[in-house]
């Protein structure tokens, strides 16, 4: 958090360096306000460059047998730019070597951890033990270190779900 308080404000010194720079070559012809304003729109500009680069930057720093299973984009009425180029806030995750696959009564049944990503102030993890039946397509929660099933959770997924197809399909 404080490095990208450090790089904004450097940011903002470069450009406005740039505008008083402008400034000196017209000949002072240029208003004076321009160097503030440049100084702002370079940290706004690295403001909006860290938030859009987040979510690839969260990726690569992933192990090579994770993969994403659902992205969310958003729109916040303080980032107007966002309604035009919606703006990764979250992201799920399953990570292939954790997966835990049994073969029960001809049905193939996997236990994975799902990972989900938020970008917040400070950024979020957090992760949940799932168990899915291949064959139905259901998937639930597995609650507390008993791996209690919560049945009131369950839910089935289409044939096309990323999830679905990251845990049963792509595993075969």
């Amino acid at each position: 958090m404080i490095w990208h308080l450090i790089g904004a404000i450097f940011a903002g010194l470069g450009a406005a360096g740039i505008g008083l720079l402008l400034r000196k070559v017209s000949g002072k012809r240029l208003p004076r306000w321009i160097i503030p304003a440049l100084g702002g729109l370079g940290m706004l500009g690295y403001q909006i460059q860290t938030e859009y680069s987040w979510y690839e930057h969260k990726r690569s720093l992933l192990p090579e047998s994770a993969r994403v299973v659902q992205a969310e984009q958003d729109a916040m009425f303080w980032r107007p730019w966002t309604y035009l180029f919606p703006m990764t806030t979250a992201f799920s995750v399953v990570d292939e070597q954790g997966m835990t696959v049994e073969e029960q009564d001809g049905e193939k049944r996997v236990e994975f951890l799902l990972y989900r990503f938020e970008k917040q102030a400070q950024d979020s993890v957090s992760h949940q033990t799932w168990l899915m039946n291949c064959a139905t397509r259901e998937t639930l929660p597995l609650a507390g270190e008993s791996r209690q099933p919560q049945l009131d959770a369950l839910r089935r997924l289409t044939a096309e779900a990323p999830l679905y197809r990251a845990v049963c399909v792509e595993t075969d």
